[in-house]
């Protein structure tokens, strides 16, 4: 509840949870939401996470029941994986060491010591420690 800054993942098509309803919450909350963009070069498996704006992509909740409702993501293009990233055409701002306070990682497993298991290409992994304030060692809030 505390956090100001949330990243979250925008789920694959197939095999993870459904983030539509968390996403939504992040943003009715008027809290900064931050999503993934892998799409920029697959072949150094690296990843930011990019602030969802708020005058435009907020602006296109669109409210009603909860079969109706569309986010923002929706008509994004696609990855190589079938996931929803912000168009290369648009100017996004990324996300640097401390302003997400608050970060959802998809995971096959996860231990007691924030240890998971993902998708095997290490992206999550990589950003957790990219983001690490002034090289701290301490356990991010995942």
């Amino acid at each position: 509840r505390s956090a100001r800054s949330v990243g979250l993942f925008l789920s694959m098509p197939k095999g993870e949870i459904v983030t539509d309803t968390a996403l939504a919450k992040v943003l009715d909350d008027k809290k900064t939401l931050y999503i993934p963009r892998v799409g920029l070069d697959f072949e150094k498996c690296d990843m930011d996470l990019i602030r969802v704006e708020d005058s435009n992509e907020q602006d296109e909740i669109l409210h009603g029941t909860d079969a109706a409702r569309r986010l923002f993501y929706h008509d994004w293009p696609r990855n190589k994986w079938g996931i929803p990233e912000p168009p290369l055409d648009v100017d996004h701002t990324a996300a640097q060491p401390g302003d997400i306070d608050l970060l959802v990682v998809p995971g096959l497993a996860f231990d007691d010591k924030g240890g998971r298991l993902g998708q095997g290409k290490g992206y999550y992994d990589r950003f957790i420690s990219e983001m690490r304030v002034g090289g701290e060692k301490k356990k991010p809030l995942l």
